[in-house]
């Protein structure tokens, strides 16, 4: 049987390549039969070279931030998210905290997930062969120049979501794509392709592990970076987080003093003042009415570094 095991391998490797996620590492045999600490060790080393993948990649994603940053700015344009799966999961993980985190619209997002939000709780696997309906998706949105679709798949073929990227890169969007195989079509699909190369899983084809590991943290990543660049982070703080809780009314009390070098009691009155918006709360404490305050940061982009040095008052 091993030996009829390792043929198969070998075939799938002259057969295609770049299907490393699906190869089976020798060093694996037998997994199954180890310590649990040890089996932890060979899933923690996957985790490490997921890491690693994501690092080789960084130029790639710096440019991919940039141009989306491009695109955003001083319009209205969406950030879609397209995936299947695993990925497609991640990809609306990292979407859904984009609004409590740093204020981004909801209605500037868009979830594409083979087989619809149903399916993001109960796998239906065959979805993701369904060219015709991520096409179909893709165009209901009536994508513009000014959108951004970010579109994730492990093996870089998945029909669904390659139909989706093509069809968005037809429209004039900003098209970005992230698999984990070389030379994986998807990556030929979008204007800017990344490349996590992750290699062969711990468990040969459990793309949910390195592979998913990888994804996640590029999504981290290039969502913080794009939004940093649009302005929505100043000193370090998250000054358009949306304080929703107690504790995220305290932390935004902690960005108004820190910012300003105001009291509690003034970062208190000036947030309440502001429905709880830091960003907009520091410039009351620095003296500007309210309204005045939201039409600076409206036209310095939000950038409030800008608005803060734009001068007091008149």
């Amino acid at each position: 049987m091993s030996v009829n095991g390792s043929n198969q391998d070998a075939q799938l490797g002259q057969q295609s390549e770049w299907r490393e996620t699906e190869f089976r590492e020798a060093r694996y045999n037998g997994l199954e039969t180890w310590p649990t600490s040890q089996v932890l060790n060979a899933l923690l080393g996957g985790q490490h070279q997921a890491l690693n993948a994501v690092a080789a990649a960084i130029d790639e994603i710096a440019l991919a931030v940039e141009a989306a940053v491009g695109r955003l700015t001083a319009s209205q344009g969406r950030i879609v998210y397209v995936g299947a799966g695993t990925s497609g999961r991640l990809a609306v993980l990292d979407g859904i905290e984009l609004t409590p985190t740093f204020g981004w619209p909801v209605e500037r997002l868009h979830y594409l997930f083979a087989g619809g939000i149903t399916a993001l709780a109960s796998a239906e696997e065959g979805a993701e062969d369904d060219a015709a309906a991520g096409r179909d998706e893709i165009l209901a949105i009536e994508l513009t120049a000014n959108d951004v679709v970010l579109a994730l798949a492990a093996s870089g073929t998945t029909p669904y979501t390659r139909a989706a990227v093509q069809e968005a890169r037809k429209a004039g969007a900003l098209t970005i794509s992230f698999a984990n195989n070389p030379n994986s079509p998807i990556l030929d699909d979008a204007e800017f392709g990344i490349l996590l190369r992750t290699g062969p899983e711990v468990l040969s084809g459990s793309t949910r592990l390195g592979a998913g590991t990888s994804q996640k943290v590029s999504l981290n990543l290039f969502s913080t970076s794009l939004m940093i660049g649009l302005n929505r982070v100043h000193r370090g703080y998250m000054v358009d987080m949306q304080a929703s809780n107690e504790k995220l009314i305290l932390r935004a009390e902690t960005m108004v003093k820190g910012i300003t070098g105001c009291d509690t009691e003034q970062a208190k009155m000036a947030l309440e003042q502001c429905d709880y918006h830091a960003k907009l709360a520091v410039l009351v404490v620095e003296g500007r009415e309210k309204v005045s305050a939201l039409n600076l940061l409206e036209r310095h982009n939000g950038n409030l570094a800008a608005a803060l040095a734009d001068g007091p008052e008149k």
